[in-house]
């Protein structure tokens, strides 16, 4: 990269390209930066740069000229790969890629990677512990939080990286990129469908990471991947890892018939690379689980609450209903993708007491569940605080309360983290209040 001019397209809220942009500062490429968004919503990304005189920051537009005049294009995995200004960089001879591209690129280790519709992090989750407790060193990345590329030199052929891959990441892969030399796909059901063109794309996204498998490559295939996943059987070439009996999983500390099943994935990963039922039964064991994902928050005023706020998909919900025990009050909505509600609302007229409908997509919810036979109590709020308030006052003592939002956060939140953290705040609040609501 050593005097390349290199563009890094779309920065992001969140530092998505921060990985890609400090790699190629340390390689001695000249960096353009540039985003749509102004500098104030970019200050958390920006104050984690370190700018030199030689490079570019451009802010609020993309202009023609910095993809034009590239060597190398990393694009953030949120925008589309046949964007305008990247077939430009193209035509031009530039190299278009993404970080996780620039990583698989160069990554010397054997790397398994965790794709589908639910369950991708946690499966993730429990193989690198699974793995560690085998005595093996691992590193954790790609969707799940956190580039790997400024790591790339501590990275050894013998260690092992664990990569959770989305459809974004997985549809805007060049296709010379080595893929992972183990595939993992927990399930598929539609989803981000604002995104992909349609179901058929969003499939393809997801056979991206089998189709990549090499001669020696091996797949674990769940049997509810393999149901959405039409004509899987072709990709697997003989290459199907055997599933492990679920009845010789240890008892986990993580709720749930759900994870039941990505501690199925996670081991039969974890066994074809090698490692020892001693360390499957260790590592599973001592996994905790990982925020936001059922998160129980203990119990306030004789009234339980969790935060489920990872969960943007109608499976999400359902496997949070179907663990939480005892009457229940839901607190569901956000942005509206446009997926299919009746399954939720079905779902949720059979198992809950009542609904806090919030967000975008809070209308439509209502409706169906208006039309349910057996209809539950809900209320029509513009924001999760409003909803929240109506659940409490509805709810008794031996109630629970469950933000499992069933929809992504991006209508009022910049990320599931950041509604979480106003959940949190609102059941400390609470607590804080002796509870009483704002209105007593």
């Amino acid at each position: 990269m050593q005097n390349q001019r290199v563009t890094i397209m779309g920065l992001g809220r969140h530092g998505g390209a921060l990985g890609a942009a400090r790699f190629a500062m340390d390689h001695g490429a000249q960096v353009t930066i540039t985003d749509l968004a102004a500098r104030d919503v970019l200050a958390d990304s920006l104050a984690q740069l370190r700018l030199r005189s030689t490079d570019h920051l451009v802010l609020g537009r993309h202009r023609q000229q910095d993809f034009e005049h590239a060597d190398l294009v990393v694009h953030s995995a949120a925008i589309r790969p046949d964007h305008p200004l990247l077939e430009v960089a193209r035509q031009t001879g530039a190299t278009v890629t993404t970080e996780i591209g620039l990583f698989l690129a160069r990554c010397p280790a054997t790397v398994v990677g965790v794709t589908g519709t639910n369950g991708k992090s946690t499966t993730c989750a429990m193989l690198a512990a699974i793995a560690q407790a085998g005595g093996r060193r691992v590193h954790l990345g790609g969707n799940l939080g956190g580039s790997l590329l400024t790591e790339l030199s501590d990275i050894r052929p013998a260690d092992l990286v664990v990569l959770e891959l989305s459809s974004f990441q997985l549809w805007s892969l060049p296709k010379d990129v080595p893929m992972p030399a183990v595939a993992v796909v927990t399930n598929f059901s539609p989803h981000h469908l604002h995104w992909h063109t349609d179901l058929e794309e969003y499939r393809q996204a997801k056979q991206r990471l089998v189709q990549g498998l090499g001669a020696a490559g091996q797949l674990v295939l769940d049997d509810l991947s393999a149901a959405g996943l039409s004509g899987w059987e072709r990709l697997t070439s003989g290459r199907l890892v055997p599933l492990v009996d679920e009845s010789t999983l240890p008892e986990l500390q993580v709720p749930g018939q759900h994870n039941r099943r990505n501690a199925v994935l996670a081991s039969s990963a974890a066994r074809a690379m090698g490692c020892l039922a001693t360390a499957i039964d260790a590592g599973l064991s001592r996994f905790a689980g990982l925020p936001h994902r059922l998160e129980d928050l203990g119990q306030q005023f004789d009234r339980r609450f969790y935060n489920d706020s990872m969960a943007t998909t109608t499976d999400s919900v359902l496997a949070a209903l179907a663990t939480v025990t005892g009457p229940l009050w839901l607190l569901a909505g956000g942005r509206d993708d446009g997926v299919s509600l009746e399954r939720l609302a079905a779902a949720i007229a059979l198992r809950c007491q009542g609904v806090g409908c919030f967000g975008a997509s809070g209308p439509r919810l209502a409706n169906m569940l208006a039309e349910q036979p057996s209809r539950p109590a809900f209320h029509l709020s513009e924001t999760l605080d409003q909803a929240f308030h109506w659940c409490w006052q509805q709810s008794r003592p031996g109630d629970t309360i469950l933000l499992s939002p069933g929809c992504s956060s991006l209508d009022q939140f910049a990320d599931y983290v950041e509604r979480a953290t106003v959940f949190r705040h609102l059941v400390d609040t609470k607590t804080a209040t002796g509870g009483r609501s704002r209105n007593d």
